[in-house]
């Protein structure tokens, strides 16, 4: 089992969940934005995007609803919809979507095995839990955008998920101190979600063999 440090915790997990619930809104909102919708379509989208992942892990692992006991995580998400409504559309042409979204991934799937460790869940379970707190907002955000869902495409996107809570629980295992495996493994799932997308490289797809 990885050790229980609380007294880590509240210190370093909190920039990691605000550093993905942040890109997590900013992408949702971006993705009402580019369909020409209101203000009040794009808060909602920075909402359940920024908060899907988290939610689905809180009710999986018995933990309270994060953002139901704290207001400053659904005031964030409201900000980020409004920073995007009042910017210039020239600042979110491109690929700006996607390099937000790369981000969040990352953080939030390293906060997501993290809160998961501090509420006494095992570490394959832990690091399951990060890929659900990373991948969950954006497949609601897709789904609401009538995008094809990420985890329908072959591109690389729940393995950058896996490989950033992964690494942090094997690197904690490992009895590498944990700010510093948080790093390491964001920094790990961030860079092969920027390698997918600057190579497009994707996962070889199930091809099912001609019959004999």
């Amino acid at each position: 089992m990885l050790p229980h440090t609380p007294e880590w915790l509240p210190a370093i997990a909190p920039w990691l969940d605000l550093a993905g619930l942040v890109v997590f809104a900013a992408s949702g909102a971006l993705a009402a934005a580019r369909r020409g919708q209101t203000m009040v379509t794009l808060c909602f989208f920075a909402l359940v995007t920024g908060v899907g992942g988290g939610t689905v892990r809180d009710l999986l692992i018995g933990a309270p609803v994060f953002w139901i006991h704290d207001s400053r995580a659904a005031a964030a998400c409201l900000a980020v919809a409004f920073a995007v409504w009042l910017t210039p559309v020239r600042w979110w042409r491109g690929a700006a979507l996607d390099w937000f979204d790369a981000v969040g991934l990352a953080a939030y799937a390293v906060f997501g095995a993290a809160k998961a460790i501090g509420f006494g869940v095992p570490p394959v379970p832990a690091a399951l839990m990060g890929v659900v707190t990373a991948c969950v907002g954006g497949i609601i955000r897709d789904v609401l955008a009538g995008e094809p869902s990420i985890i329908m495409r072959p591109e690389i996107y729940v393995t950058a998920a896996a490989l950033a809570s992964g690494s942090y629980v094997a690197l904690g295992l490992l009895g590498v101190p944990l700010p510093v495996a948080a790093g390491i493994a964001a920094v790990a799932g961030f860079t092969l979600r920027a390698a997918a997308l600057r190579w497009k490289l994707a996962l070889p797809a199930y091809r099912k063999g001609e019959a004999g």
